[in-house]
């Protein structure tokens, strides 16, 4: 599978450079001109790697390294800008940047930084341990029962983690009514009938508070899917 990397840059000339040179070097380039762009495709596609720009306008490189660490994502950022100042290059890193590359740059030279963050995220994909969770903008931690959706917290009972927990296992996979009770409920669950829908109901009202989609998708005459689209 071909490594995705997102340019975020408002200069379209060095956009356009970027996705012609990193394309010829055989991967999947996304690229956006502005901040607010930037990080929802950063949910959409989920890059393997960010390439940031600093100065741009509306929401600038700082606020949108800011924004991915507070929202939990750990995809390696390499930030450009065109000031060499001291100063600069470590407020990127204070904020979460893996590297930091001053314009002009050498092509030779970022596809070299790429290649580093690309390893080095391939990586900790590797060692990512199993109790960490993450689908597109919600994460969830099984050992200290944390969920987070956009940055935000989400205060969930025992039975709603676990439900939610069980999705995210298995995302985009149609969970049958019968399997979900088994999983969650055991064989011998002999209380309300309707039980699960409530959870479900309960469930997407918690995780679509703040205006976000519905990610628990009803499949008529199947179950329910962790899916993000309606």
């Amino acid at each position: 599978m071909r490594e995705k990397i997102l340019v975020i840059d408002d200069d379209e000339k060095i956009t356009s450079m970027l996705r012609r040179t990193l394309a010829f070097e055989g991967y999947t380039v996304f690229t956006a001109t502005h901040g607010m762009d930037g990080l929802k495709q950063i949910l959409e596609h989920d890059p393997d790697t960010v390439i940031l720009d600093v100065m741009m306008p509306q929401l600038d490189g700082w606020e949108v390294i800011r924004r991915i660490r507070e929202g939990g994502s750990n995809v390696p950022v390499l930030m450009l800008t065109a000031k060499d100042d001291v100063s600069d290059r470590v407020k990127g890193l204070d904020l979460g940047a893996d590297d930091y590359l001053v314009k002009p740059f050498a092509l030779e030279e970022l596809l070299a930084r790429v290649r580093v963050l690309l390893r080095r995220r391939a990586a900790d994909k590797a060692e990512q341990p199993t109790n960490k969770l993450q689908y597109l903008d919600v994460f969830l931690d099984l050992d200290t029962r944390e969920v987070f959706r956009g940055g935000k917290r989400i205060e969930l009972t025992a039975k709603e983690f676990e439900l939610l927990s069980l999705f995210m296992q298995n995302p985009r996979r149609v969970l049958s009514r019968d399997v979900i009770m088994e999983k969650i409920w055991g064989y011998d669950y002999s209380g309300e009938s309707n039980v699960l829908e409530v959870y479900i109901a309960l469930l997407r009202q918690k995780t679509e508070e703040h205006g976000h989609k519905r990610i628990i998708q009803t499949v008529r005459g199947a179950g329910y899917v962790l899916r993000g689209d309606d």
